[in-house]
């Protein structure tokens, strides 16, 4: 019988976890840009319960392993920033991502009121780019980080409606 994956919040003790799970997940984007000083690949544990403190993080579990996680927060204007949606490679292709997305939608416009969603990926990062178009997001800028990096910012308004019916 196998285990079933279980979302939560993430607490302070999951930073170690989450910290080598980012470094797992984002190898691939560093080869994808052949630049492997990415903030991801280079931020401290320290950072990352900075982060934490800070916003909100979700992390999904298989037993006592922490097999994804996001995190973000929502800043005065109502939009929630979404970042470092990560999920391990085992673990890919199978809903977590999406499901993650959702949660932390949820939880931020149910909680804290959010208006819209925001996010940002790499360009060249197509899987990433499809999931975000699947739930309804937007490209609204590029911003050129260097030679071979252009960031894509994603947006999309928050249907306070739908979350509400699923709160």
């Amino acid at each position: 019988m196998g285990m079933s994956v279980t979302i939560s919040a993430a607490t302070e003790d999951d930073a170690e976890q989450i910290l080598k799970l980012q470094y797992l997940c984002y190898q691939s984007e560093a080869e994808l840009y052949g630049d492997y000083a990415i903030e991801p690949l280079t931020q401290t544990l320290a950072g990352i319960r900075t982060e934490l403190g800070r916003g909100y993080g979700l992390v999904a579990r298989l037993g006592d392993e922490v097999v994804a996680s996001v995190r973000g927060s929502v800043d005065e204007s109502g939009t929630a920033r979404i970042a470092k949606l990560i999920v391990h490679p085992r673990m890919q292709r199978h809903g977590l991502g999406g499901r993650l997305l959702v949660a932390i939608e949820t939880y931020f416009a149910a909680e804290l009121a959010a208006k819209r969603f925001q996010l940002f990926t790499g360009h060249r990062s197509e899987s990433n780019l499809r999931l975000y178009r699947s739930r309804g997001y937007a490209a609204v800028a590029n911003r050129r980080i260097g030679p071979r990096l252009t960031l894509v910012t994603l947006e999309k308004e928050a249907d306070t409606r739908a979350f509400a019916a699923s709160a």
